[in-house]
């Protein structure tokens, strides 16, 4: 199966925590929304795609730069769920040069997209060619590969944010109870370091 990016445009807003974290939370795909034209094609992704998706090592990168890693979910510091709108992230910054870099560049709206890269299910597509150019709903994602934050967009409908702490409160009760417990012990954990 071939490895493909999707990237969707959404305002992106810094915030930063009482305790300065600066959290960032985006949805990597919308359901329903329709990309730009990829190439002869427009496409959608179909509410319930994720349901049986191979999540369990997902990266978040800035601009799917393997050298940029943000979070990763294995390590339990991306933090991946889906909801009505779509497939959602999010992460605290970390304290890298890139990251810094980054929240500069949200800070002033240069860099406000996001993006996806996935495999697809055999028979995880539905073409239809009645329309020009053709459109491919996806059903079925096999595998998520990263959730980044980009520069350039494919699907105009994601977004993607820095968070209070309040918020992420918020967020959590959306979060798979396998998440929420592996954060609560890298909470814990850090706390008596």
């Amino acid at each position: 199966m071939k490895k493909e990016k999707r990237v969707l445009t959404q305002p992106i807003e810094i915030r930063a925590a009482e305790d300065g974290t600066r959290k960032v939370r985006g949805y990597a795909s919308v359901f329903n929304s329709d990309s730009e034209n990829l190439g002869g094609f427009i496409e959608r992704i179909a509410p319930g795609a994720f349901d049986e998706a191979d999540m369990s090592d997902v990266r978040a990168l800035f601009n799917h730069d393997d050298n940029k890693v943000l979070a990763r979910s294995s390590s339990g510091t991306l933090r991946l769920g889906v909801d009505d709108r779509g497939l959602f992230y999010e992460f605290d910054l970390p304290k890298t040069s890139y990251a810094r870099d980054l929240a500069e560049l949200m800070d002033r709206g240069d860099v406000n997209q996001s993006s996806f890269g996935f495999t697809i299910r055999k028979d995880g597509d539905e073409w239809n060619y009645d329309k020009k150019p053709a459109r491919r709903t996806i059903t079925k994602i096999d595998r998520l590969f990263d959730v980044s934050v980009v520069t350039y967009p494919a699907y105009p409908d994601a977004t993607v944010a820095l968070r209070t702490l309040e918020q992420k409160k918020e967020t959590d009760e959306a979060l798979t109870v396998q998440q929420a417990q592996r954060e609560r012990k890298i909470i814990i954990n850090s706390k008596i370091i």
